[in-house]
């Protein structure tokens, strides 16, 4: 579906080569946006989602970009303005899973979680925002786990998530009065190489939804795209969840 809402507009996606990241490139360059991805070791997959958006054509690019590396993130944002002229959605959807018990769990893997998972977005929502103008857009990928904690071994994943709920309430505030939203919008269980469908954990996951089968990529773009376009201009500070109803 495009209805070319964001003709004329340019995004950057963290973590864009793949899954939901990748999902959304392709949903906003379907829209008219010029999209920016970036990636760490999968350039190939990079690549391929450039390519698939430059023979519909659109304008991408990938750029290589480390979470963890907060001048990296902050080039990111630069090179995206730099070859596109401009910056108006930003979406943080790079992130990491590290799960164990708390008692098991490495401080360095904790670590980790929060510089890929919260301060990445906050580096690069504090660079993107000195480029944005009236109807920028911040969107995170957050998690319907921040929201409840279903299963063990959450720990850092579930706090990392739940605190980009704080940033994103507080990006809001900041923000607003230059006509700048912020969301964060909360997957549940969806299918991806990360958490297939078909994986030993899945039928546990399809249990506690309302309806029981996993996401696709596609719709959780599909939230996005709204949130990017004109219809989500006065949704801010808001967490959208989408997942099948496994927090209802």
């Amino acid at each position: 579906m495009s209805s070319n809402s964001l003709h004329g507009k340019a995004a950057l996606v963290t973590g864009g080569s793949r899954g939901i990241g990748a999902a959304i490139a392709r949903r906003l360059a379907a829209e008219g946006a010029s999209v920016a991805i970036t990636y760490v070791n999968g350039e190939e997959p990079a690549r391929a989602v450039v390519a698939d958006i430059t023979a519909s054509g659109g304008h991408a690019l990938a750029i290589k970009a480390d979470n963890r590396d907060a001048a990296a993130v902050e080039a990111a944002v630069g090179d995206a303005v730099k070859a596109f002229g401009r910056l108006d959605i930003l979406v943080n959807s790079a992130g990491i899973w590290r799960a164990a018990p708390i008692d098991v769990l490495s401080l360095a893997d904790f670590d980790e979680t929060m510089e890929v998972n919260l301060r990445a977005p906050f580096v690069a929502s504090k660079a993107a925002a000195v480029h944005m103008g009236e109807g920028g857009r911040i969107i995170s990928i957050g998690s319907n786990l921040a929201e409840r904690v279903t299963d063990t071994s959450l720990s850092a994943y579930s706090t990392s998530k739940a605190a980009l709920v704080g940033l994103t309430k507080a990006l809001a505030r900041d923000l607003g009065s230059r006509g700048i939203t912020a969301n964060v919008v909360h997957p549940g269980s969806t299918d991806t190489d990360m958490n297939p469908a078909g994986g030993p954990h899945a039928e546990q996951q399809r249990q506690k939804m309302a309806t029981p089968r996993f996401g696709k990529a596609d719709e959780i773009a599909g939230m996005v795209a709204w949130l990017a376009g004109p219809e989500g201009r006065f949704v801010t500070g808001a967490s959208l969840t989408i997942d099948g109803g496994a927090n209802a």
